[in-house]
């Protein structure tokens, strides 16, 4: 399952895009947004994030 965003804790920072191997995560009206399509459960982006907005699939 690919990474599920917290948005009400996502701020929008930009760490895990910079952070996904995969290009799997975007930013977009201030929110990131993964395409599962691209993401492949390495869980780089859940690590990265400071603010915790950032989990695991299931």
């Amino acid at each position: 399952m690919p990474a599920i965003i917290i948005e009400k804790l996502c701020v929008g920072c930009g760490q895990c895009v910079n952070a996904c191997p995969n290009g799997a995560i975007s930013i977009t009206v201030k929110r990131a947004v993964v395409d599962p399509l691209k993401c492949d459960d390495c869980e780089d982006c859940v690590f990265t994030c400071i603010n915790g907005a950032i989990a695991a699939g299931e």
